[in-house]
This record gives C-alpha cells, sequence and structure tokens, in this order.
C-alpha cells in the first residue's frame, strides 16, 4: 500500500505505538494521586527516565500546574485549582475534571446493565 507521495505506508505492527495521554499529562495524574511521590517512582510508573520527570515537573510548575514544597527531606507536591488546557480545542476547560477522573483509584463496579465502571 501506498500514500499519494509514493512513500510505502507502514503496517499498524510496524507503526510506533502512541497513547492518549503525553508523558506531561501522565506525570501529573500520577502526582496527583500521592502528592509525595519520589520522582524516581514517577520515572517508573511512566516509563520514562528520571531526568525527564524532572523536567516534565519543572514545566508544570513554570505554567502553574504544580507546586513544590519541602516536607521534611521530600518534596510535596500540590496542584492549584483553576488550571486549564493549554490546546485552543479544549479552551476554558479546567484540568480539574481530568485529574478527578484519572487519578481516583481505579475500582470498577459494576451498574445494573451489567457495565463495569472504574
Amino acid at each position: 500500500m501506498q500514500r499519494s507521495d509514493q512513500q510505502p505506508v507502514k503496517a499498524a505492527a510496524e507503526r510506533q505505538e502512541w497513547t492518549f495521554l503525553t508523558s506531561h499529562a501522565r506525570v501529573l495524574v500520577i502526582i496527583a494521586r500521592d502528592p509525595t511521590v519520589r520522582l524516581r517512582d514517577v520515572a517508573a510508573i511512566c516509563q520514562v527516565t528520571e531526568r525527564t520527570v524532572q523536567a516534565i515537573v519543572a514545566d508544570l510548575e513554570e505554567a502553574g500546574y504544580l507546586v513544590r514544597s519541602r516536607e521534611g527531606r521530600r518534596n510535596h507536591y500540590t496542584i492549584p485549582s483553576g488550571g486549564q488546557f493549554r490546546h485552543a480545542a479544549e479552551a476554558g476547560q479546567e484540568i480539574s475534571g481530568l485529574l478527578a477522573l484519572l487519578a481516583r483509584p481505579a475500582t470498577p463496579t459494576e451498574d445494573s446493565d451489567g457495565n463495569y465502571r472504574a
């Protein structure tokens, strides 16, 4: 199979895997779940390097999505309310809805129709 520009189209198995969430969103969700989490643990969960997580946390702090404070020898993270998505397609929408959905523990329950919900 070829595209109009005559370059072969890769089969689905050959394409790079993708996910719905960016690394920035994933890091923020993990911190929302545990505000005292170590960045080393965030890196392991996200399957990226600790240095990458440090850069993401710095980005989130600079943009106002995250506030870091020291509690003894550990960092404690706070997510200020009112943070909004940055893309025009989600303009005016607060990230709190996404965090509320994804940061809660995933405990599926069955509803009256037999469907499972987290």
